[in-house]
Protein backbone atom coordinates (compact mmCIF):
# COMPACT_ATOMS: atom_id res chain seq x y z
CA UNK A 1 0.00 0.00 0.00
CA UNK A 2 1.14 3.54 -0.72
CA UNK A 3 1.03 5.16 2.72
CA UNK A 4 1.73 8.57 1.18
CA UNK A 5 -1.99 8.75 0.59
CA UNK A 6 -4.94 8.04 2.78
CA UNK A 7 -7.36 6.73 0.20
CA UNK A 8 -10.61 5.37 1.59
CA UNK A 9 -11.85 1.88 0.76
CA UNK A 10 -15.39 0.55 0.96
CA UNK A 11 -16.39 2.16 4.21
CA UNK A 12 -14.68 5.47 3.61
CA UNK A 13 -16.12 8.94 3.38
CA UNK A 14 -15.11 12.55 3.72
CA UNK A 15 -16.94 15.57 5.05
CA UNK A 16 -16.67 18.96 3.39
CA UNK A 17 -17.26 22.28 5.04
CA UNK A 18 -21.01 22.22 4.44
CA UNK A 19 -21.24 18.94 6.33
CA UNK A 20 -20.21 20.86 9.43
CA UNK A 21 -23.47 22.77 8.97
CA UNK A 22 -25.31 19.48 9.33
CA UNK A 23 -25.74 18.24 5.75
CA UNK A 24 -24.16 15.08 4.41
CA UNK A 25 -23.02 16.11 0.96
CA UNK A 26 -20.47 13.71 -0.43
CA UNK A 27 -18.90 10.31 -0.06
CA UNK A 28 -15.66 9.43 -1.73
CA UNK A 29 -15.70 5.74 -2.58
CA UNK A 30 -12.99 3.70 -4.20
CA UNK A 31 -13.95 0.43 -5.86
CA UNK A 32 -11.74 -2.60 -6.17
CA UNK A 33 -10.21 -1.28 -9.35
CA UNK A 34 -9.87 2.30 -8.20
CA UNK A 35 -6.51 4.01 -8.41
CA UNK A 36 -4.68 4.64 -5.19
CA UNK A 37 -3.46 8.06 -4.30
CA UNK A 38 -6.42 10.08 -5.54
CA UNK A 39 -7.83 11.00 -2.16
CA UNK A 40 -6.43 12.15 1.12
CA UNK A 41 -7.70 12.19 4.65
CA UNK A 42 -10.93 14.12 4.95
CA UNK A 43 -10.39 15.02 8.59
CA UNK A 44 -7.51 16.58 10.45
CA UNK A 45 -5.83 14.99 13.44
CA UNK A 46 -6.16 17.00 16.62
CA UNK A 47 -6.22 16.67 20.36
CA UNK A 48 -6.16 13.63 22.62
CA UNK A 49 -9.79 12.85 23.35
CA UNK A 50 -12.85 12.67 21.15
CA UNK A 51 -14.37 15.80 22.58
CA UNK A 52 -11.16 17.79 22.70
CA UNK A 53 -11.07 19.77 19.49
CA UNK A 54 -8.51 22.21 20.84
CA UNK A 55 -5.66 19.78 20.28
CA UNK A 56 -3.75 19.11 23.48
CA UNK A 57 -0.01 19.27 23.18
CA UNK A 58 2.14 16.17 23.06
CA UNK A 59 5.70 15.80 24.26
CA UNK A 60 7.30 18.09 21.69
CA UNK A 61 5.01 20.98 22.46
CA UNK A 62 2.95 20.65 19.28
CA UNK A 63 -0.62 19.48 18.84
CA UNK A 64 -1.48 16.46 16.75
CA UNK A 65 -3.34 18.89 14.49
CA UNK A 66 -0.11 20.72 13.77
CA UNK A 67 1.59 17.54 12.58
CA UNK A 68 -1.00 16.88 9.88
CA UNK A 69 -0.58 19.40 7.04
CA UNK A 70 -3.37 20.57 4.80
CA UNK A 71 -3.06 19.00 1.38
CA UNK A 72 -5.92 21.09 0.05
CA UNK A 73 -9.08 22.76 1.26
CA UNK A 74 -10.75 19.51 2.28
CA UNK A 75 -8.08 16.86 2.63
CA UNK A 76 -5.23 16.11 4.99
CA UNK A 77 -2.22 13.84 4.84
CA UNK A 78 -1.69 11.67 7.96
CA UNK A 79 1.65 10.23 6.87
CA UNK A 80 3.31 13.07 8.76
CA UNK A 81 1.61 11.83 11.92
CA UNK A 82 2.93 8.31 11.34
CA UNK A 83 6.41 9.66 10.63
CA UNK A 84 6.56 11.87 13.71
CA UNK A 85 7.68 9.75 16.71
CA UNK A 86 6.03 11.89 19.38
CA UNK A 87 2.88 12.41 17.35
CA UNK A 88 2.48 8.71 16.59
CA UNK A 89 3.09 7.91 20.25
CA UNK A 90 0.41 10.40 21.22
CA UNK A 91 -2.07 8.78 18.84
CA UNK A 92 -1.37 5.32 20.27
CA UNK A 93 -1.65 6.72 23.80
CA UNK A 94 -5.07 8.10 22.94
CA UNK A 95 -6.23 4.74 21.63
CA UNK A 96 -4.64 2.51 24.27
CA UNK A 97 -4.81 4.36 27.58
CA UNK A 98 -8.52 3.73 28.33
CA UNK A 99 -7.95 -0.02 27.97
CA UNK A 100 -4.86 -0.55 30.11
CA UNK A 101 -5.64 -3.00 32.93
CA UNK A 102 -9.00 -3.84 31.35
CA UNK A 103 -7.96 -7.46 30.85
CA UNK A 104 -8.20 -7.36 27.07
CA UNK A 105 -7.11 -10.70 25.60
CA UNK A 106 -7.04 -9.88 21.89
CA UNK A 107 -6.94 -6.69 19.83
CA UNK A 108 -8.60 -7.17 16.44
CA UNK A 109 -7.36 -4.78 13.74
CA UNK A 110 -9.36 -4.05 10.60
CA UNK A 111 -7.62 -4.01 7.21
CA UNK A 112 -5.56 -2.13 6.59
CA UNK A 113 -4.75 0.90 8.72
CA UNK A 114 -6.23 -0.90 11.69
CA UNK A 115 -3.13 -3.12 11.49
CA UNK A 116 -0.86 -0.12 12.09
CA UNK A 117 -2.72 1.18 15.10
CA UNK A 118 -4.13 -2.10 16.42
CA UNK A 119 -0.82 -3.94 16.68
CA UNK A 120 0.75 -1.01 18.53
CA UNK A 121 -2.22 -0.84 20.91
CA UNK A 122 -2.00 -4.60 21.52
CA UNK A 123 1.65 -4.28 22.47
CA UNK A 124 0.91 -1.32 24.72
CA UNK A 125 -1.87 -3.05 26.70
CA UNK A 126 -0.30 -6.53 26.74
CA UNK A 127 -2.79 -8.28 24.46
CA UNK A 128 -2.53 -10.52 21.43
CA UNK A 129 -3.36 -9.26 17.94
CA UNK A 130 -5.57 -10.70 15.19
CA UNK A 131 -6.24 -9.22 11.73
CA UNK A 132 -9.55 -8.97 9.90
CA UNK A 133 -9.04 -9.01 6.14
CA UNK A 134 -10.72 -9.15 2.76
CA UNK A 135 -11.40 -12.66 1.36
CA UNK A 136 -8.45 -14.78 0.34
CA UNK A 137 -5.81 -12.80 2.24
CA UNK A 138 -5.51 -14.95 5.38
CA UNK A 139 -3.62 -18.27 5.17
CA UNK A 140 -5.61 -20.50 7.53
CA UNK A 141 -9.24 -21.56 7.86
CA UNK A 142 -11.54 -18.56 8.27
CA UNK A 143 -15.04 -17.51 9.14
CA UNK A 144 -16.55 -14.71 7.10
CA UNK A 145 -19.38 -12.23 7.01
CA UNK A 146 -20.86 -10.19 4.17
CA UNK A 147 -22.31 -6.77 4.79
CA UNK A 148 -24.06 -4.06 2.80
CA UNK A 149 -22.49 -0.88 1.48
CA UNK A 150 -24.17 2.16 0.00
CA UNK A 151 -23.26 0.86 -3.45
CA UNK A 152 -23.11 -2.92 -3.05
CA UNK A 153 -21.68 -5.37 -0.54
CA UNK A 154 -18.34 -6.53 0.82
CA UNK A 155 -16.94 -9.45 2.79
CA UNK A 156 -14.50 -9.74 5.69
CA UNK A 157 -12.74 -12.79 7.14
CA UNK A 158 -10.98 -13.72 10.37
CA UNK A 159 -9.14 -16.89 11.31
CA UNK A 160 -11.48 -19.27 13.07
CA UNK A 161 -8.97 -19.63 15.94
CA UNK A 162 -8.21 -15.89 16.23
CA UNK A 163 -10.53 -15.45 19.21
CA UNK A 164 -11.41 -18.13 21.75
CA UNK A 165 -14.82 -18.35 23.34
CA UNK A 166 -15.13 -15.89 26.21
CA UNK A 167 -12.03 -13.85 25.37
CA UNK A 168 -12.30 -10.07 25.80
CA UNK A 169 -11.70 -8.26 22.52
CA UNK A 170 -10.87 -4.67 21.62
CA UNK A 171 -11.55 -3.79 17.95
CA UNK A 172 -9.28 -1.06 16.54
CA UNK A 173 -9.41 0.89 13.29
CA UNK A 174 -8.26 4.27 12.07
CA UNK A 175 -11.69 5.59 11.07
CA UNK A 176 -15.34 5.28 12.03
CA UNK A 177 -17.35 6.59 9.09
CA UNK A 178 -20.65 4.92 8.13
CA UNK A 179 -20.01 2.00 10.51
CA UNK A 180 -20.55 -0.96 8.17
CA UNK A 181 -17.06 -2.42 8.46
CA UNK A 182 -16.99 -2.00 12.23
CA UNK A 183 -20.39 -3.70 12.51
CA UNK A 184 -19.23 -6.61 10.37
CA UNK A 185 -16.07 -7.03 12.44
CA UNK A 186 -18.09 -6.98 15.66
CA UNK A 187 -20.31 -9.72 14.24
CA UNK A 188 -17.27 -11.83 13.32
CA UNK A 189 -15.82 -11.61 16.83
CA UNK A 190 -19.15 -12.59 18.36
CA UNK A 191 -19.54 -15.46 15.89
CA UNK A 192 -16.31 -16.88 17.31
CA UNK A 193 -17.65 -16.55 20.85
CA UNK A 194 -15.58 -13.52 21.83
CA UNK A 195 -16.85 -10.68 24.00
CA UNK A 196 -16.45 -7.25 22.40
CA UNK A 197 -15.26 -5.04 25.23
CA UNK A 198 -15.07 -1.91 23.04
CA UNK A 199 -14.26 -0.46 19.64
CA UNK A 200 -11.54 2.21 19.42
CA UNK A 201 -10.99 4.58 16.49
CA UNK A 202 -8.42 7.29 15.89
CA UNK A 203 -10.98 9.42 14.02
CA UNK A 204 -14.78 9.50 14.00
CA UNK A 205 -16.67 11.41 11.32
CA UNK A 206 -19.67 12.28 13.46
CA UNK A 207 -21.88 13.48 10.63
CA UNK A 208 -21.95 10.02 9.05
CA UNK A 209 -23.54 8.53 12.21
CA UNK A 210 -21.57 5.30 12.22
CA UNK A 211 -22.52 4.76 15.87
CA UNK A 212 -26.07 3.99 14.78
CA UNK A 213 -24.85 0.63 13.43
CA UNK A 214 -23.06 -0.14 16.68
CA UNK A 215 -25.91 0.27 19.14
CA UNK A 216 -25.12 -1.25 22.50
CA UNK A 217 -21.35 -1.28 21.94
CA UNK A 218 -18.83 0.86 23.83
CA UNK A 219 -17.12 3.20 21.36
CA UNK A 220 -13.98 5.23 22.00
CA UNK A 221 -12.87 7.87 19.46
CA UNK A 222 -9.67 9.84 20.00
CA UNK A 223 -10.70 12.57 17.55
CA UNK A 224 -14.13 13.65 16.33
CA UNK A 225 -15.10 15.81 13.36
Amino acid sequence: MDYHTYSFANRAAVLDRRTRAGRRLSLLHRGRGGARGHSRLGAESAGWNGGDRGGRRHGRGRTLRAIVPKAGILFYDITTLLQDPAGFRAAIDGLATPFIDQHIDVVVGIESRGFIFGSAVADRIGAGFAPVRKPGKLPSKCVRTTYDLDYGSDTLEIHEDAVAKGQRVLIVDDLLATGGTARATTDLVKKLGGTVHALAFLIELVGLNGRSKLAGEHIHAVLQY
